[in-house]
């Protein structure tokens, strides 16, 4: 695991697992598990995202204006009133048309229904916004050093654990051409564009 991951499941668990648990009414052992896949998915969103420039300069940012990563110092505080950090606007930005698709999955993959699984996501993206853009305040990173770093990061991911990002790929990927680059690339040039 990477350090960015390691951040996030110090920050996602114990109490935040009760309260994510509670809040899509399943157990916390079910919780753990669909927090465990769901952030390295909106991680690897990330990265294929800042694989080309724009998509990279537009998080670049969005992490520099909104993100800086004060919401990692009261994760519990957040939990309880998650819409204030708009996660849906987030997840639209981060996986476009495919939101759907990955909600889905991400559902099969957890035993959690549809909606919760978004609601799920929705609550995890603003915290892995703010580990990520906390890192690029801490480390100094522009654009292109924050590409880096997550594609960094999602190489590390591949190799910790290939049939989990095997299959998070696979969400990622629309057109179900096996390349995920070209469909990040169509919803690249909106990536946060509208905040």
């Amino acid at each position: 695991m990477s350090f960015i991951t390691d951040m996030l499941m110090q920050q996602l668990s114990g109490n935040a697992v009760s309260q994510i648990s509670q809040r899509l009414g399943v157990d916390q052992g079910v919780a753990s598990q669909a927090i465990a896949m769901a952030t390295p998915l909106l991680m690897s969103a990330m990265a294929r995202n800042a694989s080309n420039p724009q998509g990279a300069q537009a998080l670049h940012q969005a992490l520099a204006q909104d993100h800086n990563g004060g919401i990692l110092n009261n994760v519990s505080g957040f939990l309880g009133n998650a819409q204030a950090a708009d996660g849906a606007g987030i997840l639209g930005h981060l996986l476009g048309d495919q939101q759907g698709t990955v909600q889905n999955g991400l559902a099969q993959q957890t035993g959690l229904d549809a909606n919760a699984s978004g609601q799920l996501l929705q609550m995890l993206a603003p915290v892995v916004m703010g580990a990520v853009g906390q890192t690029q305040q801490q480390q100094g990173l522009d654009a292109n050093g924050l590409a880096s770093m997550l594609g960094n990061h999602q190489q590390t991911a591949q190799a910790a654990s290939p049939d989990m990002m095997g299959m998070l790929g696979g969400l990622l990927d629309s057109n179900k051409d096996g390349n995920v680059i070209d469909d990040v690339g169509r919803i690249a040039g909106q990536f946060f564009g509208g905040r």
